[in-house]
C-alpha cells in the first residue's frame, strides 16, 4: 500500500489594491529609495485600507478564489489552520471568523502563531492531518495585516512590512507527491530581538502601554539579520542533506521574503542559481505568514507536477525551518 503524502492540490492568493512606494515612505520617515533597496530589496508593499478592515478580510477573497479553482464549496473543508501574527482579535480565532465569512460549516479550525515561520509550521501540522487519515481536505492560510502594528515613524521597520494572504489546500496523495520532509527548529532565547511586547498577559493594553508604543512591532535589525541569515541557510541545506537533493535536482527555493540579502545567502548556500529562487520581495515586502503561499501562487503557472521544491523561512521568537515539498500537479 502507498504511503499517503499530503499534497497541495490547489493555491492562491490576495493582496491589497493599495501600493505602499518606497517614494511615498521618502514623506514619512527619514529614508530614500536607494537606501531601501539596497538594504532590502523592497520597493514597494501592498497595504489593507479601510475602516473596519482586517486580517480575515485578506483571507477571504483568497480563500474563495482556492474554492473556485478546486472546483469544490466551503463545507467540503474539514480544518482550517490560519497562521498569523496579526488575529483579528486574540479571540475568537481568526479561523473561526474566516470559516463564518466563507460558509466552511463543516469546518474546524484555529490560528497558529509562529510569526513568519508561521506558514511552514502549519502546512506540516496540516500535513500530519491528511497522513493520518484522520482529514481528506485540510486549508492552510497564511495572512497577516502588518500595517496594524507597524509603527509609520519607526524607519528601521516601516520600511520592511506588507499586507497579504496566500492560502493552499491540502488534500490525500498516493504518487509520491505533497509534503516530503520538513526541519522546524525554534530558540525562545531570541525573543527580545523580535517582538510586540504590549497586548498580551504580560503587557495588557492601557494609556500607558499605548503611550510606549508597546504595541507596535520591535526589532533590533543586526542581531536578527545575522541570525536569520545563517540559520534560514543551513536549515534549508539540512533537509536536502536528509533527502539526498543536491542544487541539480531542486526545482524551486520558495524563500520567506523578509530581506533579499537573505534570500540570496540561503540561495547561495544551497548552491541554487537565481532562475530557481522564487522572489517577489519587491513588490509586497515581507507579509509574515503569507511570504511563501504568495510565491507558490505567483509561481503556480511555472510549478511541474514532481518538481521538487524546497520552502525555507525564520521569524520572531526565534522560530525557522524548512520543507522539503514534491509539488503535485501541472496547472492545464
Amino acid at each position: 500500500m502507498s504511503k499517503i503524502h499530503a499534497a497541495i492540490t490547489a493555491v492562491n492568493g490576495y493582496v491589497p489594491d493599495y501600493v505602499l512606494t518606497n517614494q511615498e515612505l521618502e514623506t514619512m520617515v527619514d529614508t530614500n529609495d536607494e537606501w531601501i533597496v539596497t538594504r532590502t530589496g523592497i520597493k514597494e508593499r501592498r497595504i489593507l485600507k479601510g475602516e473596519g478592515k482586517a486580517t480575515s478580510d485578506l483571507a477571504v477573497p483568497a480563500v474563495k478564489g482556492l474554492l473556485e479553482k478546486r472546483g469544490i464549496s466551503a463545507e467540503e473543508i474539514e480544518l482550517i489552520i490560519f497562521c498569523t501574527s496579526t488575529p483579528d482579535m486574540l479571540f475568537p480565532a481568526t479561523a473561526n471568523i474566516l470559516a463564518n465569512k466563507i460558509g466552511a460549516k463543516n469546518a474546524w479550525g484555529y490560528d497558529l502563531q509562529a510569526a513568519c515561520s508561521g506558514f511552514l509550521f502549519g502546512l506540516t501540522t496540516g500535513a500530519q492531518f491528511i497522513e493520518s487519515g484522520k482529514h481528506k481536505k485540510v486549508l492552510v492560510v497564511g495572512a497577516d495585516k502588518m500595517s496594524s502594528v507597524v509603527n509609520y515613524e519607526d524607519r528601521n521597520t516601516c520600511i520592511l512590512f506588507g499586507d497579504g494572504c496566500g492560502c493552499v489546500l491540502l488534500e490525500p496523495n498516493e504518487e509520491n507527491n505533497g509534503v516530503m520532509d520538513a526541519v522546524l527548529k525554534t530558540d525562545g532565547s531570541g525573543g527580545p530581538y523580535l517582538n510586540i511586547k504590549g497586548g498580551g498577559s504580560l503587557n495588557p493594553a492601557s494609556h500607558q502601554t499605548v503611550e510606549a508604543g508597546l504595541h507596535y512591532a520591535y526589532q533590533e535589525g543586526r542581531t536578527v539579520f545575522k541570525f536569520a541569515v545563517t540559520n534560514m541557510a543551513e536549515v534549508a541545506v539540512e533537509v536536502m542533506e536528509r533527502n539526498h537533493l543536491t542544487s541539480e535536482n531542486v526545482d524551486w527555493l520558495v524563500p520567506h521574503q523578509a530581506n533579499k540579502r537573505i534570500i540570496d545567502a540561503t540561495a547561495e548556500r544551497a548552491g541554487l542559481s537565481e532562475d530557481k529562487v522564487m522572489v517577489n520581495i519587491h513588490k509586497y515586502g515581507n507579509t509574515t505568514s503569507g511570504t511563501i503561499p504568495l510565491c507558490l501562487w505567483e509561481w503556480e503557472n511555472q510549478l511541474k507536477k514532481g518538481d521538487n521544491l524546497i520552502l525555507a523561512a525564520f521569524g520572531g521568537g526565534f522560530t525557522w525551518g524548512a520543507v522539503y515539498l514534491k509539488w503535485a500537479y501541472t496547472k492545464a
